[in-house]
């Protein structure tokens, strides 16, 4: 049986990214809690992506995605941050769903991807 990877994040008892054979499991959140919704999702997406490329994927690889914000007045706005970061060509875009939920302290978003590893 082939291992998991696991790669630590800075919480106790998760990791930040895991993959099994070709797929790849992902979470982020902000790591500057003070900037605004449009700031905190930028940031938090580039996360992602560092995240997924750690592993041998990208954003144009991800298959399904969860987004969770704390105020879904914000999801236009958060909408529209998402579509110039996941790009243009409909063959790169996963299936996505975003929730309203209670996050931790001043955290506005928090966002899980699976995805497949590039062909190695």
């Amino acid at each position: 049986m082939e291992p998991i990877e696991r790669v630590r994040g800075i919480y106790e008892g998760r990791n930040k990214s895991s993959a099994y054979k070709d797929l790849v499991w992902t979470v982020a959140t902000t790591s500057d809690t003070s900037l605004s919704m449009r700031d905190q999702t930028v940031q938090t997406l580039a996360t992602i992506e560092r995240n997924l490329a750690e592993l041998g994927s990208s954003k144009q690889l991800i298959v399904s995605a969860q987004v969770y914000i704390a105020n879904m007045q914000d999801k236009p706005l958060m909408d529209s941050i998402w579509c110039d970061w996941i790009g243009s060509n409909p063959d790169h875009w996963p299936q996505r769903a975003c929730l309203g939920v209670a996050l931790e302290g001043n955290v506005l978003i928090e966002v899980t991807v699976t995805a497949i590893r590039a062909h190695r």
